[in-house]
């Protein structure tokens, strides 16, 4: 369980700080949100039938996680309590304002990052197996690259 919460906490660092870059705000739910989008879409590669998926897969059970994520919690963030986080209700094809097609696809193009962020973390803090990319049921030396996994996205493995 600590292990969970502590990439819950560093992947959702790593959102609220690529969401200030990129929007140039944030909001402190997104800590929470954008971890638990990370911790969701690390596990994944942690099961054993995923352990060999071709990242494209992973990547598009990786955007209907966070398409998922995100709609229930805009609906409890912004709908009911009215924070009003973010609001998709002028991009054609939302549902509810909470999500659209657009920024799905957005994610499913980003999922390789996210894949590699997550497991990347575990290697960083624990020496972690990266399942999908380690080989002979041991550690790697070294973490596998970000451009390792957008091959592998780009090129169907």
């Amino acid at each position: 369980m600590k292990r969970i919460l502590t990439l819950w906490a560093a992947l959702g660092m790593v959102y609220v700080a690529l969401e200030v870059l990129f929007r140039g705000r944030s909001h402190p739910s997104m800590l929470i949100v954008g971890g638990l989008c990370g911790v969701l879409v690390g596990a994944i590669n942690q099961i054993p039938r995923f352990y060999r998926a071709p990242v494209v897969l992973q990547a598009v059970i990786g955007a209907l996680i966070v398409l998922a994520v995100e709609f229930v919690s805009g609906c409890v963030l912004n709908l009911w309590l009215g924070l009003n986080v973010w609001d998709y209700s002028n991009q054609p094809g939302n549902v509810l304002g909470q999500i659209c097609p657009a920024f799905g696809l957005l994610w499913f193009f980003i999922m390789p990052l996210a894949i590699w962020a997550e497991d990347t973390a575990r290697w960083l803090i624990w020496a972690y197996d990266s399942t999908v990319y380690g080989r002979g049921g041991k550690p790697p030396d070294t973490p596998y690259s970000l451009k390792s996994v957008y091959g592998d996205f780009f090129h169907g493995r």
